[in-house]
């Protein structure tokens, strides 16, 4: 199948998705995720329709940029270290991997010299798996205070990839869970925060992730196919 047509179904089960929950399609946003699929491909995806990608590798990210529609909104989705903070940071829309204060501190320190406010996300490892990043699902609560205090960087919600699940219920375990945490963190009310985004579910599992109160998927395969 073509993108558009990936992309036409993809849409549709959102839509049902959202309707199942309550929702409005608009109140989901797709993030198209476009690592290692070349830019003509991202443009076609942006022609049919996408207004977000999202990409894991920041060099691969920034070598694409110049290719790539200026209004098209980017998102840093990958493991982020400190070194690579330089080529994102005033670039993408939001860095979705946020796992440290040390990370957010040199957000804040890059920010502060372009003299711009970076959008970010917590990423939370829900299963506490050791080859993934993200905080533990305790701490995050503490991490989003700790990034508030950094007058550049905004704490905007949650991100998470779940441990790979047999079942949907099983899925949705998980993704009530950071649900549950994302509306503990939004209700404080922290100065300097913007709690909005709740970034969880991919091909595999975003209706589960909408059922549960995603507001943010992250789609690759579902869109653009397997890639190398």
């Amino acid at each position: 199948m073509s993108i558009a047509d990936n992309l036409k179904y993809i849409e549709e089960r959102i839509a049902a998705a959202a309707e199942r929950s309550g929702r409005r399609r608009e109140d989901i946003t797709l993030i198209a995720v476009s690592k290692k699929v070349e830019p003509a491909r991202i443009c076609e995806a942006a022609a049919c329709g996408v207004t977000d990608i999202g990409e894991n590798y920041a060099q691969e990210l920034t070598a694409k940029l110049p290719e790539l529609p200026q209004e098209l909104r980017k998102h840093y989705i990958g493991h982020l270290q400190s070194n690579k903070v330089k080529l994102l940071v005033g670039r993408v829309e939001t860095i979705q991997s946020v796992d440290s204060e040390r990370l957010a501190a040199e957000i804040e320190r890059r920010a502060a010299a372009l003299g711009v406010r970076q959008r970010v996300l917590v990423e939370v490892n829900l299963g506490s798996e050791l080859r993934k990043s993200g905080v533990a699902a305790e701490q995050a609560p503490e991490l989003v205070e700790r990034i508030a205090a950094y007058p550049h960087v905004e704490a905007a919600g949650l991100m998470a990839i779940p441990p790979q699940c047999d079942s949907e219920s099983e899925a949705r375990r998980y993704f009530e869970r950071l649900h549950r945490i994302y509306v503990d963190i939004k209700n404080k009310k922290i100065d300097n925060t913007n709690i909005c985004l709740l970034s969880m579910g991919m091909s595999a599992d975003f209706e589960a992730a909408i059922a549960e109160g995603s507001n943010m998927v992250r789609i690759g395969t579902a869109i653009f196919g397997s890639r190398t």
